[in-house]
């Protein structure tokens, strides 16, 4: 008997993993929820193993659905007749039928109650459906030792499976063989709805265990659907209500949080969100989430989910998070500065600005908008009539109008960009500075935050720093491939000092942190940083933030660092000149200094220098080469195509003459670019390498102008030429040659002249 169950069970296996579940799911009518039709594995197997089914087998089946278990009956037995009264799904099924070949199975279109006594008598009937619940003329369609198994509806929603068998007197028997648990994970329904396969369900659900992560995390990052449909179609399938945190916002009751553990709603991925009528209500981004536990912990007759997306999840906790900080804050505020906002004029008078939760989804939804258009910074300025929102796109500003906000919605959007940036909301007379974090596409971003009184109230500028690690390249910075030999050569020398030079945000660091990467790949040397802020994490490499409020600066970085034997020493600015006369100092005890300064040109930079009352001969010796840079819009490579040069540009760059050979690009705008024509930008280099002419300039102090003369006669590789380049290869548009280049550096430079 025991052999017998076994080798009916490898039996079911063996059909199951012949018959791919998906074969039967129908996504393109609406009308037909197949997905529910199709009972998980293991309910499907423990009802096929209660049924027993030979080989030789007759087997009536009521109540087809989508179609699955049929075929598999038809895997088991030699005939199978199957009973559907929907017709939509009925026709479905037999399309699958018949795309599978399956001869033995006859499917009616009919009330499976009363059975088919034609084509009968049956070893086997199996009921699928609870709503049969006379089944006398189903047992007169028996065979002799025959049975019928039915699934049958229990207590609670639950389900039983049970047996009716004749006995010879001709009575009949019933017995109740099981429960049946039809419970779906969220894997088991994206199988069925035909997102996914066995072959990724498996391997997610073993990276979701490993992680200790919902596998729907591990499942949504490979599905090509956007997260508001996908959630909104689970929530479908559970049975649970989907809403966006718009519509939850209005309805949230901070407060009740207080009442949770926070690593008790982290784990189970949940939020409370309001009670009403006795029932809690809360918001997941698990469909599979379990809250259970909750019942056993706190007097809720109910506890209904709502399933939002992983994005909403977090807006939601951070809203709540905020909110609660917000209020503490203020209270903590009113008490302690009652006195001092008695005397305040007007423009300043701290605003009894409450933090309401839809401010705060307000500044992530600005976030959001930064990062989606890969912005570096956003702009809030308040006016007299109206708030004036702007993104720094490839360096232009440009407005989002979509947001309206009134004057008072505008003080409280800067009160909860304090609070995240940990500034006083009180404070609104004094600049203020602070720095925060954000998560948004699996990308972590550093925030520096900046507050600015103004006449009409205050002003934010947020600068997003993306920590993806991803650090460019050399060959991605702009460099042509002699200036890019020569950079990689500094970096290799025992000593000496290297400038990065060029105006604020014009990617200077960038350049650094490519020659550090390289550094870093290598090994061969240690390499130490000192930074204010560190803008970008770097494995292999010992960084250092100054923390000038608690007397550390870049000067007493260098100072400590010649005493912990680095090869390269890169100082985030030269601002002062102490950090000047330091890093001369620390090039001159044998390491190479890498460092920035704010000059428009690699000349300029040594006019800095000396502004800064560094001794020229020092900077002579020590100084190996000046790399300035500007940035230029890149031209969008999916819709580049030729153009025809603006003749102004052209009589400015060739004043004697354009070449025949000249031509240049645009990009017509697409949905890559959002239309704009250009994507992301390149930096437009000029190099200045330091020979035994230009060390004997720097010496004597040469004005600028003959400095530059005698570094034109020594190679300069100026903007011009990099600009120029960049143009012809298709590169950077030619308009960008006058944002790019002042209007005297447009025109050939004449060599050999003071």
């Amino acid at each position: 008997m025991h052999d017998n169950q076994d080798l009916t069970a490898k039996r079911i296996i063996n059909a199951m993993r012949a018959l791919p579940r998906d074969h039967f799911i129908e996504m393109s009518d609406p009308n037909l929820v197949l997905g529910r039709s199709i009972p998980p594995t293991n309910a499907v197997s423990e009802i096929l193993n209660h049924t027993d089914v030979h080989p030789e087998h007759k087997v009536l089946q009521v109540g087809t659905g989508a179609g699955y278990v049929a075929a598999l009956l038809c895997k088991l037995a030699a005939q199978v007749v199957t009973m559907e009264n929907n017709p939509a799904i009925a026709r479905f099924a037999q399309s699958r039928f018949n795309k599978l070949g399956l001869a033995n199975l006859v499917l009616r279109e009919l009330d499976g109650s009363e059975g088919a006594s034609d084509l009968g008598p049956y070893d086997r009937i199996l009921v699928s459906s609870p709503r049969v619940i006379n089944k006398t003329r189903l047992l007169d369609q028996l065979a002799t030792g025959g049975r019928l198994i039915a699934l049958e509806q229990g207590e609670n929603s639950t389900h039983i499976l049970t047996r009716y068998e004749i006995t010879e007197l001709g009575t009949t028997l019933r017995k109740e063989l099981a429960l049946v648990d039809f419970s779906r994970d969220t894997g088991m329904t994206l199988l069925d709805m035909g997102m996914v396969d066995r072959v990724m369900l498996s391997a997610a659900r073993s990276i979701a265990r490993q992680k200790k992560l919902p596998v729907i995390k591990i499942l949504r990052d490979k599905l090509n659907m956007e997260d508001t449909t996908l959630y909104r179609r689970l929530a479908e399938e559970n049975g649970m209500s989907f809403a966006p945190i718009d519509e939850l916002l209005p309805t949230v009751q901070p407060l009740l949080m207080e009442r949770f553990s926070r690593s008790f709603l982290d784990g189970h991925h949940l939020i409370p969100l309001r009670v009403e009528d006795h029932s809690l209500h809360v918001a997941t981004d698990d469909p599979d989430a379990s809250v259970e536990e909750i019942f056993h912990m706190y007097p809720y007759e109910r506890v209904l989910k709502v399933l939002v997306t992983p994005n909403d999840f977090k807006r939601l906790w951070t809203t709540v998070e905020l909110s609660l900080q917000g209020d503490a804050r203020q209270l903590w505020d009113k008490k302690s500065k009652a006195k001092e906002q008695e005397d305040e004029p007007d423009i300043s008078k701290p605003e009894k600005t409450r933090i309401e939760a839809h401010l705060i989804t307000l500044c992530d939804a600005l976030l959001l908008d930064a990062v989606s258009e890969d912005a570096s910074d956003l702009h809030i300025e308040q006016y007299k009539q109206r708030t004036r929102i702007r993104l720094r796109v490839d360096g232009d500003l440009h407005d989002l109008t979509h947001y309206v906000l009134s004057p008072q919605e505008t003080k409280g959007l800067i009160n909860v960009i304090k609070i995240r940036g940990e500034m006083d909301i009180a404070e609104k007379r004094l600049p203020q500075g602070g720095r925060s974090q954000l998560m948004a596409g699996g990308i972590g971003y550093d925030l520096r935050i900046q507050v600015q009184p103004s006449l009409h109230g205050e002003a934010v500028v947020i600068r997003l720093l993306p920590q993806s690690g991803n650090i460019v390249a050399i060959e991605d910075l702009g460099m042509n491939q002699t200036v890019m030999r020569h950079y990689r050569r500094l970096l290799d020398n025992p000593s000496g000092l290297v400038l990065v030079v060029g105006p604020t945000g014009s990617g200077k660091s960038t350049t650094l942190y490519a020659g550090l990467s390289e550094l870093a790949k290598d090994g061969r040397r240690k390499v130490l940083t000192i930074e204010d802020p560190i803008e970008y994490s770097m494995e292999g490499i010992m960084q250092t933030r100054a923390r000038p409020n608690i007397g550390f600066n870049f000067a007493d970085g260098m100072r400590s660092f010649v005493r912990l034997d680095p090869d390269v020493i890169l100082v985030g600015e030269i601002r002062d000149t102490e950090t000047a006369v330091e890093a001369i100092r620390a090039s001159q005890t044998g390491h190479v200094v890498l460092s920035t300064l704010h000059s428009n040109d690699a000349v300029d930079a040594l006019q800095r220098l000396y502004d800064l009352n560094v001794h020229a001969n020092s900077v002579a010796s020590e100084l190996m080469g000046v790399i300035a840079q500007k940035l230029a819009k890149r031209i969008c490579p999916q819709c580049k195509t030729g153009a025809t040069p603006d003749p102004a540009i052209l009589e400015e760059l060739f004043p004697e003459g354009t070449p025949d050979s000249f031509r240049c690009f645009v990009g017509k705008g697409c949905a890559a670019c959002g239309g704009r024509g250009t994507k992301g930008r390149v930096a437009v280099v000029e190099y200045m390498q330091v020979n035994t002419e230009i060390r004997q300039a720097i010496s004597l102090q040469y004005p600028v102008a003959e400095l530059r003369s005698i570094a034109l006669d020594s190679g300069l590789t100026t903007m011009r030429d990099s600009a120029l380049n960049h143009v012809i290869e298709g590169v950077i548009p030619l308009d960008e040659l006058p944002r790019v280049l002042p209007s005297d550096r447009m025109a050939p430079e004449k060599r050999g002249a003071c």
